[in-house]
């Protein structure tokens, strides 16, 4: 479905007006949703679709991915924690998972940003060199 200019900038407008001191605020996100549904318009699909698509690049961007071979002690989940904190701020919500398939190190994700330190990634890095 092609989404009209108007429906998109429209959809923008909900999205900042759910935004409080740049987080975003789900009652109002709730609020726009029963709202949009409401008003029965013409666009209304279109617009809540794209409204969902950059609810959806916020959470993105405020939650943190973080993957390892094993289990990380706390005090390494702490420093983790720290250093995310330390580049995108306060309110930036923190995953830990196991996936043995890494072989060893960690790979994060925040948003697009993937920062790979996992052997399996220095593997695949040396197999494309040669």
């Amino acid at each position: 479905m092609k989404i009209s200019k108007k429906a998109k900038a429209e959809a923008r407008q909900l999205y900042h007006l759910c935004t409080v001191n740049g987080r975003l605020d789900e009652d109002r996100v709730r609020l726009v949703v029963q709202r949009v549904i409401a008003a029965k318009q013409r666009d209304g699909s279109a617009i809540l679709a794209q409204f969902v698509r950059l609810v959806s690049l916020d959470r993105a961007r405020h939650t943190a991915v973080i993957e390892s071979a094993t289990p990380l002690s706390a005090d390494v989940q702490a420093v983790i924690q720290a250093g995310l904190t330390h580049r995108y701020g306060p309110g930036l919500a923190m995953m830990f998972s196991q996936r043995p398939e890494l072989i060893g190190g960690v790979r994060v994700q925040v948003g697009c940003d993937v920062y790979d330190g996992s052997v399996r990634a220095g593997l695949a890095a040396l197999e494309k060199s040669f």
